[in-house]
């Protein structure tokens, strides 16, 4: 009886904890990924200079194909952001170790509100599968990977 009130209060601390978390304002002071300073970029320019694999395999081909028709137009050709519109993915702040895959696929089902850039929150994305999303994530991690960010 004990172990379960125990493990029940465990358990609730655990949820306000991360509720607390969730829906504290990001005041941006504490984070270590630190975005460029693109202040002096025009806007739409690309954020960061990608290099591309010389190959992918046929996961990532696919995710590349899919990137283009519907994520491009926004983070930019080769996932390299634009300025004022979205961030590069190919950035440390992607990195698998602190966005998962699974992030993709959260921001793409449910959004993503501004935490580490300044270009506004990210709406759903309607229309993309959960294959495409892991096809999407495959290229942008081989990219990742040709770039450094690993």
């Amino acid at each position: 009886m004990t172990r379960t009130y125990l493990l029940g209060g465990a358990a609730a601390a655990l949820a306000l904890g991360f509720f607390w978390i969730a829906s504290t304002p990001d005041s941006g002071g504490g984070h270590s990924m630190t975005p460029p300073d693109t202040s002096d970029m025009p806007a739409g320019a690309a954020i960061v200079n990608v290099a591309l694999p010389s190959e992918l395999d046929e996961q990532a081909a696919m995710g590349q194909r899919a990137f283009e028709a519907v994520c491009a137009d926004c983070h930019g050709q080769n996932a390299a952001g634009q300025n004022g519109v979205a961030p590069p993915l190919i950035h440390k702040t992607y990195e698998p170790s602190h966005h998962g895959d699974y992030a993709f696929l959260a921001a793409v089902r449910n959004g993503v509100r501004s935490h580490h850039w300044s270009f506004g929150d990210m709406p759903p994305i309607k229309g993309l599968t959960d294959a495409d999303v892991a096809n999407i994530v495959a290229y942008v991690r081989a990219v990742q990977r040709e770039n450094g960010i690993d």
